[in-house]
């Protein structure tokens, strides 16, 4: 019996050992430059699933393995394709008919009220405002052979892959064969200018066989609305003018009908510089077996020269600040097989989400690197674009979306007095002027709420009277529209939403949507939010919203589970209904749980993961979601279990991190919900249990080390 006791008191020491191990593990600093660094891109082969970027938020540069834009053709046609964008250039076709917005409207007929919504896309007019503005893409930038038996570069010429991304530095190295020989290629962005620095080196460029070709596109082939090819069939339709030209600098300006843009070569070093065509040109140093040279791009004037060892010094110093700013989280020590994936996942997302998601003007769904929906963004999408920023502890990221909203203001005001409804209607899908574009966009409403659910995380980030003025105008006008947009429904005594309405479930009648469960419970949150900060700045609470957040619909139910919306509650008596989005969870995982029974949604989500219809139609984005709720729950094994979920499409992650979606080789809503959902279950929410990263398992299968995390209200 003595030796009994002793083996357990000995295995009792070894497990509490064990136990102050993992709570020291869990508590300890993150070696923040580890964790980035090990999860660095590296290829060894070509795979056009994956092209490399370096960029600032605003202006981004892909990259095949070369290091350049050099094999377009296939990685457009079997991949990702390789572009130079930048937020601010936009294009414009001529508009000789004088198409607005009204031109493409149907007519909606509900409570009483007969209302124009632009939907209508099949006519000229609507084809053209859907298409209009459009991104205007910058020059490709690659290799090509020179000299005798000049021509492009083909996959076959490629050989000895070593490509890797340093995302601690924002600088991209490549290293290849061409014709036998070794060619290296180094690159990063300025972040403060729209910069590409470039050092390459090759004995090709002593022998001239190779040269870089700057090659200035007409723009997309507008056929294709997601992943264009570039456009070279109109050459005559644009207009590239050398306005400078030394042996040391190239400045170009590029106009095609009112859109514009410059750039500037310079390098430290002579350069010859071929014109081949109207809109290429091919550069090569004058002797030697090195180019270093940077390529700045400016909308208006001439873009400053810079330096090429300066914007790398920069881009260094910027990244290493990034990375050391804000939350971490580490997975190692964890023995839960997925964990080294997910982790990798985050830090790829951190750092694409930051390239291509950082401007003042919101970035579509494919960010800088292609263009999707004509490069205008989804106002639905920024909450997952952006609220991740301010829960990871960078909220200077989410500021920069909310100051589109304030700048569009007007824009908005206008929109809702069109549409009879007071305050501030927020556009669907549009560009940087703020107009409504033609489809069933403008019927969709969980877009609404966001930027009074943004303001509010950037509140909770810095609780000052300077941020309440900074933002009240925008979450009071956005509140008093989402107030006008209620019906009273005399015989119920209740206010209802819809319809018409688009819920976000897109699969429902948006003539007779009404009631969403989502949506409502958004809608009261929204309300509560504006009245809180009326209380904030000293005011009243409105009684108009006091009185319709407090009387609105319950969240519709059938046979012990949320259903989608109540006008066509068969969320689980049709299959039918069980794909896209089932947006009714987001009530308790994005939300907090506004008019949510926490039992019924248990329900709910049980349902789903044993029920829904994964390969109809999902997005990359409903994996995270799901797992909030699961988070919120209490469920941590559910949550880590759909998160990671590998039997369903559009949950995969490419060497370079981005989340393919159907027909989307790039996705960032789903890298961005990725990340508010690990920001949430690592670094918790309101009302969380106590416990660190209280949305992992805790049965010692994850070791989670977070720092810097703000919850999630």
């Amino acid at each position: 019996m003595r030796s009994i006791n002793k083996a357990a008191a000995m295995a009792l020491l070894l497990a509490l050992a064990d136990a102050h191990a993992a709570s020291v593990s869990a508590s300890a600093p993150i070696d923040r430059r580890a964790l980035v660094e090990r999860h660095d891109p590296h290829l060894t082969a070509i795979d056009p699933m994956a092209p490399l970027s370096v960029g600032n938020g605003r202006f981004a540069f892909t990259a095949d393995v070369t290091g350049l834009q050099s094999l377009p053709d296939l990685y457009h046609d079997k991949g990702t394709p390789t572009e130079t964008q930048a937020r601010w250039s936009w294009h414009e076709d001529p508009n000789p008919h004088g198409y607005k917005l009204a031109d493409a409207n149907r007519d909606y007929t509900a409570w009483g009220r007969t209302v124009g919504y632009p939907t209508n896309t099949k006519t000229a007019a609507g084809q053209w405002l859907r298409e209009n503005p459009h991104l205007q893409p910058l020059p490709q930038i690659g290799f090509v052979l020179a000299g005798a038996g000049a021509r492009k570069l083909t996959a076959a010429d490629v050989t000895g892959v070593d490509q890797r991304l340093d995302m601690w530095r924002g600088r991209l190295d490549s290293r290849v064969r061409l014709l036998g020989q070794p060619v290296s290629v180094s690159s990063a962005v300025d972040p403060d200018s729209d910069t590409l620095a470039l050092r390459i080196r090759s004995p090709l460029l002593a022998s001239g066989r190779i040269a870089v070709r700057i090659a200035l596109p007409y723009g997309y082939t507008m056929a294709d609305h997601h992943n264009p090819p570039l456009d070279w069939s109109h050459p005559d339709g644009h207009r590239t003018r050398v306005l400078a030209q030394t042996d040391r600098t190239l400045v170009l300006e590029h106009v095609r009908d009112a859109a514009r843009y410059a750039l500037t070569l310079a390098s430290g070093t002579p350069l010859t510089i071929a014109h081949p065509g109207a809109h290429v040109f091919e550069i090569a140093p004058r002797s030697g077996d090195t180019l270093e040279l940077t390529i700045s791009f400016a909308r208006e004037g001439r873009p400053a020269a810079h330096e090429a060892a300066a914007v790398v010094q920069a881009s260094g110093a910027y990244w290493e600040r990034f990375w050391r700013s804000g939350a971490a989280v580490d997975f190692s020590g964890s023995t839960d097989p997925r964990a080294a994936e997910l982790e990798r996942r985050v830090v790829l997302s951190q750092y694409l989400t930051a390239i291509q998601l950082g401007d003042t003007t919101p970035a579509s769904e494919s960010g800088l690197t292609t263009s999707t929906w004509y490069g205008k963004h989804h106002t639905e999408m920024v909450w997952w674009h952006t609220a991740h920023f301010a829960l990871w502890g960078r909220p200077e990221f989410t500021a920069r979306t909310l100051d589109w909203f304030r700048r569009t203001l007007p824009q908005a005001r206008a929109v809702a007095q069109e549409r009879g409804l007071q305050g501030a209607r927020w556009m669907k899908m549009t560009g940087p002027e703020g107009r409504e574009s033609p489809g069933g966009n403008p019927l969709i409403v969980w877009n609404q709420p966001h930027s009074i659910h943004l303001a509010e995380l950037l509140y909770r980030d810095n609780p000052t009277r300077a941020t309440l003025e900074r933002y009240r105008d925008l979450v009071f006008e956005t509140a008093q529209c989402m107030a006008s947009m209620l019906h009273w429904d005399a015989a119920n005594k209740r206010w209802v939403l819809g319809p018409p309405l688009w819920i976000a479930q897109e699969i429902y009648d948006q003539r007779t949507s009404m009631n969403p469960t989502y949506e409502l419970s958004y809608w009261a949150r929204g309300l509560e939010i504006a009245q809180e900060w009326r209380e904030r700045l000293g005011l009243a609470r409105d009684p108009d919203w006091e009185n319709k957040r407090t009387h609105l619909s319950a969240l519709p139910q059938k046979d012990g589970k949320y259903v989608a919306l109540e006008s066509h509650p068969d969320t689980w008596d049709n299959v039918d209904s069980r794909h896209d989005h089932p947006s009714f969870l987001m009530a308790l995982g994005q939300l907090p749980g506004d008019g949510v029974d926490r039992e019924t949604m248990r329900r709910t989500l049980h349902a789903v993961l044993a029920s829904w219809d994964w390969k109809t139609k999902i997005w990359g984005w409903d994996y995270p979601m799901i797992a909030m709720t699961a988070a919120r729950l209490g469920e941590p094994e559910a949550a880590v279990g759909v998160l990671l979920k590998s039997d369903g499409p559009n949950n995969g992650y490419t060497q370079a991190g981005h989340n393919p979606n159907t027909k989307l080789p790039v996705y960032l809503p789903g890298n961005g919900a990725l990340l508010a959902a690990v920001a949430m279950m690592a670094g918790g929410w309101d009302g969380a249990p106590a416990h660190p990263a209280p949305g992992f398992p805790t049965d010692g299968s994850w070791v989670v080390r977070a720092e810097g995390f703000k919850p999630l209200p």
